[in-house]
């Protein structure tokens, strides 16, 4: 194993018409990095974007050296997440969204390294502090819910900050049916089948915008989603 002070952390953020956000977020995002005792990379996963996206991206890569630009011609969360894990090279290979970041996070997944190949922050954990409204709340805990009951899930959040060693990524991310909303979470559930270790940590969540899709219309998606992932489970036994 490793020693964590030598670990390289591939930082992946799927990206869609974020031209107006990028310029102050990615300050942010490395001023944060630079307290990670690690080499982090960051891949903006670019998706489908109309503004610019990428050409400002590709504008800013001198002055953020580590930065790193994937281009996707359509606009779709998860295959960009997914097309950024399969290409990143890190030891850890991580997911941050460019409005929800942490550098404590890398710090604790560093602290993991000998126990865990998997790393949540949980919103549910013990310790976690969660400043979204009680609406966003609830819709935590039901997902969470759905989750346990057709799929016998035993974690707590699927959804956010995720660190996964890249061997877990390389051996699961190809059997992941799921796209859009839910590449991550059947990332995890697949992983946690698969017997790997999973570590979830306390993390603070403060909404930093207002969130840019509308959560009751993505209801029905996910619900139907969550049924693929099952009878692909099942398939693949």
């Amino acid at each position: 194993m490793a020693d964590a002070r030598s670990e390289t952390i591939a930082v992946v953020i799927p990206v869609h018409n974020e031209a107006d956000y990028l310029p102050a977020a990615l300050p942010r995002l490395f001023a944060e990095l630079a307290e990670v005792p690690a080499a982090v990379t960051v891949t903006l996963a670019e998706n489908g974007s109309t503004d610019g996206t990428a050409d400002l991206v590709r504008s800013l890569q001198d002055r953020f050296p580590t930065l790193r630009l994937l281009e996707l011609p359509e606009p779709d969360y998860g295959a960009a997440m997914r097309a950024g894990f399969l290409e990143a090279g890190g030891d850890w290979v991580v997911n941050f969204d460019i409005d929800y970041f942490s550098g404590g996070f890398l710090r604790q997944v560093l602290a993991s390294t000998p126990t865990a190949d998997v790393v949540l922050a949980s919103k549910r954990a013990p310790g976690s502090e969660d400043r979204r409204g009680r609406f966003r709340h609830l819709a935590t805990w039901g997902f969470n819910l759905v989750l346990r009951l057709l799929l016998r899930s035993k974690v707590s959040d699927t959804h956010g900050m995720k660190a996964l060693r890249r061997e877990v990524v390389i051996t699961i991310a190809p059997h992941v049916v799921s796209t859009q909303d839910l590449f991550d979470t059947e990332l995890v559930i697949r992983a946690e089948r698969a017997g790997y270790r999973i570590t979830e940590v306390p993390v603070t969540v403060e909404e930093q915008r207002q969130a840019r899709s509308n959560l009751l219309k993505r209801v029905p998606r996910t619900l139907r989603g969550v049924w693929r992932i099952r009878r692909s489970l099942r398939a693949s036994g």
